[in-house]
């Protein structure tokens, strides 16, 4: 709960879900910004499934449509939080139907709770949810259960005339921009993150300027519509960067959680929800997007269960960077305790890290984590190559940081960390050697 800052509202639990349909009546002491955890399932649903994906969930408040949730997540009860946007002091009533028109054709049932509701009035956390971005679907995404959007956070971040909240999106792919095998090797996720808005406020909470991210990874001023102070985005490319219009009537509006980013990547937010790992893999399933004889630049990947995702921290400047973890297979009685070497770029130029900052990579490796041993890491600091297909400036890599290295399970979520965070200041020349650190 949000304690001093939320005005809790009279909802009592529903003694059981109820299915296809459920409502709730609820007052209001005082006007604020409504949030409601759902507790939803699909029968017979499977997100990796084609036909099986999903129901959808209409959600309405006080007979006015607010929003769509999809219930991806599968048979077993789940939770969605959602914002349901500003509400007067009174008695108001959600209602939330199976939507037959957009849920997969062969899902069944929708298991449904109404958990609880909750309504900010004041701080940040208020400002923060009457501000967050209500995202109207992709038109090529309705009723095809791909690049759905997951999770929204947001950051507040100081500037010289007051603060911005700033609103950033995870969808469970994307069908344009980066190749798959690509994404992994430079993102470490199959996950779409973007960052979708921005709004700027002075001391007094008065709004200076507004953004957003647009096609081509622009970020112009937003002069579009707001719904109360909620700013209404339209996603309108493969890659899911927004516009201040669009066709479709669809829309979804996920409660941000707020984070704090330093020393940390943005994938920390999917650990904290580690569900996600495990819809983005059945999406890559469900797309024909895993082979495990694939090669590299291929578009396709091997098994995320195969995989060692690293993060770390550091500056690259005019270099590339990229990681390689030793693994000693158990299941090789023969090879007697011999490493190999397996290497996040895959021997590609375009598979490094080519930006400062924490960043995570995926490392394909020739097992799951029950069939190996995490001996070592290594990182190793390239010649960038140059856009103009001249000879790129040779420079140094600076690593301050390694947070994290995991697998995932045989269920598609992360296992605990396999090495101690390590910190420091090392400095990794180009045609140098790499920096190692030893895994016992």
């Amino acid at each position: 709960m949000f304690l001093a800052e939320t005005l809790l509202v009279s909802a009592v639990l529903l003694a059981s879900p109820a299915v296809d349909r459920a409502s709730r009546t609820f007052d209001v002491a005082a006007p604020g910004e409504a949030l409601v955890t759902i507790r939803a399932g699909c029968g017979g649903c499977a997100w990796s499934v084609d036909g099986g994906e999903a129901a959808a969930l209409r959600l309405t408040l006080d007979g006015k449509y607010s929003q769509h949730l999809i219930a991806a997540r599968g048979e077993a009860l789940s939770d969605y939080r959602v914002t349901l946007g500003a509400v007067s002091a009174g008695q108001h009533r959600l209602t939330i139907e199976r939507d037959a028109a957009l849920s997969a054709k062969h899902a069944g049932p929708a298991t449904i709770e109404i958990d609880a509701i909750d309504v900010l009035t004041s701080g940040d956390d208020f400002a923060a949810q009457s501000r967050a971005p209500i995202l109207y679907a992709r038109a090529n995404t309705v009723g095809r259960f791909t690049d759905l959007p997951i999770l929204m956070w947001y950051e507040i971040v100081p500037t010289s005339r007051g603060r911005q909240f700033r609103y950033s999106v995870i969808f469970t792919n994307e069908d344009g921009g980066t190749p798959t095998d690509r994404l992994m090797a430079t993102w470490g996720r199959t996950t779409d993150i973007e960052f979708v808005y921005g709004v700027e406020v002075d001391d007094r909470g008065s709004v200076i300027a507004e953004e957003f991210q647009g096609p081509g990874h622009e970020v112009p001023p937003f002069r579009g519509r707001h719904e109360g102070s909620h700013p209404l985005l339209w996603v309108s490319t493969d890659n899911n960067m927004v516009s201040e219009s669009g066709s479709t009537a669809v829309r979804y509006a996920p409660a941000p959680e707020r984070f704090d980013l330093t020393n940390v990547s943005r994938e920390v937010v999917m650990d904290r929800h580690p569900w996600s790992y495990r819809l983005t893999a059945e999406e890559m399933t469900r797309e024909g997007k895993i082979s495990n004889d694939a090669p590299p630049k291929s578009g396709k990947i091997p098994d995320l269960r195969t995989f060692v995702f690293v993060e770390a921290c550091g500056e690259v400047g005019d270099a590339a960077l990229a990681f390689a973890v030793a693994v000693r297979d158990r299941r090789d009685s023969a090879a007697r305790g011999d490493i190999t070497w397996f290497a996040s770029d895959r021997g590609v130029a375009e598979f490094r890290i080519v930006r400062d900052g924490c960043a995570r990579v995926a490392i394909p490796v020739t097992g799951t984590a029950d069939q190996i041993e995490l001996r070592g890491l290594r990182a190793m600091a390239f010649t960038r190559p140059s856009k103009t297909g001249e000879p790129g400036r040779t420079s140094t890599v600076r690593l301050t940081r390694v947070n994290t290295a995991f697998m995932l399970d045989d269920h598609y979520l992360p296992r605990p960390p396999l090495l101690q965070p390590w910190t420091g200041d090392e400095r990794v020349r180009v045609g140098g050697p790499p920096f190692e650190i030893a895994i016992k």
